[in-house]
């Protein structure tokens, strides 16, 4: 994609390495360490929903992550030719190296082919992209998607063709509808360099149209609005985090990213080479309403985090995994400032080189935190070892609990170590019922079913044990009074994220017992 692109603008070679560099080094990373040994929980139900039938997901979809809809249906595909972890992350490497190449792309366009190279550079060696290069989740694609809609908008204000633009927007808004605040940057693109009304007009058509078809999903998911329930306002703290993420968590590194992008800020680059002979400067191009890296840049970093933070302080619904795509601009500022320090040195191919060293320096402070990544202990939890501790604990014909119903992901992602278990309280499974994860019972079924039994094993989240939890559903309820009052624990094993207990039927009342006789 990103070199046929290249092609077909007449680029020469330069421009083409510029931007395949980044590409092959972001694939790398992305790679590395791919295979880590287990899911995690959103990973797993990527993995559990894209193996259903196409009319078993739109099923759920009805139900719950329509947000994610589109994105099932292309791990449907993929899974179908191979299901496996590393298949199940490798569409993410491809969209991080798409990305990359991306940004590369822009730089080239938007600066020189320098410029390109750094910032697709950049973009490859930030932690924050590599750990979304291995999610087995939409956002390193939604990132991609992003990156090409802001290289199509550079070339549809200069040519006027806007329907592979908002093509382009209204596919990545479908896979995450939050990507719809890209549109919001680029309108404040437009307005910093002061576009004719011929390119509004233009804009404004292919942003209407993607809006359009983003509508119905977006009214669809605000009717499953609880599954972000858990999500808190942000603060502070969340602008410090995002700032970390997208320049680097290392001071030794954050710092002079700051202060490159702080540079570009104030003093942008004057454009050089024939490539760009036709906008002379940056305030230049400016006046003139032709696309800035600065105005192009600044934008799609601060606009979509800080709408998103707002709206979250009334309506929480940030993450920092929705605004991933801001990261683009980042590099290219830092970038553009890296560009203005060495635009005084006699010979720039020294100057290339010594911005190449600079990175693979970042890349090298910062592989600690690269490495520390790919492992298991990065995630919030580990699904593959909840399924071993299982099949060590757990015989066939043992029955269990999962408390909540949520935690029978594990069972879903990895049924070997449940294999031959009965789950007292499911009623249907959940390609069946349309759910996530299962139907279960009602509250006077589970209660007769828990009567003949005298042993259960409950497999629950810590926060479920404990005396503070007060579950919404019956169901769930109707676990805890049972178990609590006619059950004692008996044994318990507990790893990081989940609790296997197993309770044995209370003794009868000594008391009770002599009344009797």
């Amino acid at each position: 994609m990103v070199s046929s692109w290249v092609r077909r603008s007449g680029i020469g070679r330069t421009e083409v390495v510029a931007v395949l560099v980044p590409v092959a080094v972001m694939f790398a990373i992305g790679l590395w360490g791919l295979d880590r040994g287990g899911m995690w929980r959103d990973e797993a139900v990527t993995f559990q929903v894209a193996r259903r039938s196409v009319p078993q997901i739109w099923q759920l979809l009805h139900s719950v992550d329509a947000v994610h809809g589109l994105y099932y249906l292309l791990m449907h595909v993929v899974l179908a030719l191979h299901p496996g972890e590393v298949a199940l992350r490798l569409p993410s490497v491809c969209g991080a190296a798409t990305t990359a190449g991306l940004v590369a792309a822009l730089g080239v366009r938007l600066g020189c082919p320098r410029v390109g190279l750094w910032a697709g550079l950049l973009y490859a060696v930030t932690p924050m992209a590599g750990h979304f290069a291995q999610e087995g989740r939409s956002y390193a694609l939604v990132a991609a998607g992003v990156a090409g809609a802001t290289l199509l908008l550079v070339r549809a204000v200069r040519t006027g063709a806007w329907w592979a633009y908002g093509g382009t927007v209204a596919v990545t808004c479908l896979l995450h509808e939050f990507a719809v605040l890209v549109l919001l940057a680029h309108a404040v693109t437009l307005a910093l360099t002061r576009v004719p009304r011929r390119v509004w007009r233009g804009w404004a058509r292919a942003a209407g149209v993607a809006v359009l078809v983003l509508l119905p999903l977006a009214v669809v998911s605000k009717g499953q609005s609880a599954q972000v329930a858990w999500l808190s306002a942000p603060g502070l703290d969340s602008v410090d985090h995002l700032l970390r993420a997208f320049a680097g968590p290392e001071l030794m590194v954050h710092v002079p990213y700051l202060a490159l992008i702080a540079l570009a800020l104030s003093f942008p680059p004057a454009r050089q080479g024939a490539w760009q002979s036709e906008r002379r400067g940056a305030r230049q191009g400016e006046r003139r309403g032709k696309l800035t890296l600065r105005a192009v840049a600044l934008p799609l970093m601060v606009v979509p985090p800080a709408v998103l933070m707002t709206v979250s302080r009334f309506s929480p619904l940030y993450d920092e995994r929705y605004v991933l795509y801001a990261l683009a601009g980042a590099p290219l500022l830092a970038a553009a400032g890296a560009e203005r320090l060495v635009q005084l040195a006699p010979r720039p191919a020294v100057s290339t080189l010594t911005g190449v060293l600079a990175v693979a320096l970042v890349f090298v402070w910062q592989l600690p935190v690269l490495r520390q990544d790919r492992t298991p202990g990065r995630r919030p939890d580990n699904l593959a070892v909840v399924s071993a501790l299982a099949g060590r604990e757990l015989r066939p014909g043992d029955p269990v609990l999962f408390l909540p119903s949520i935690v029978r992901r594990s069972a879903l992602a990895y049924p070997k170590g449940f294999r031959g278990v009965r789950d007292i309280a499911l009623r249907k499974p959940g390609p069946v019922s349309g759910t996530l994860y299962g139907q279960e019972t009602d509250p006077g079924e589970l209660r007769r079913r828990l009567d003949r039994l005298d042993r259960v094993w409950v497999v629950a989240e810590p926060f479920a044990l404990r005396p503070s939890w007060h579950p919404g559903s019956a169901t769930e309820r109707v676990k805890l009074t049972v178990v609590g009052e006619e059950f004692v624990p008996r044994e318990e094993v507990a790893r990081k994220g989940v609790t296997l207990r197993l309770y044995v039927r209370r003794p009868a009342n000594p008391f009770m017992d002599w009344a009797a006789d």
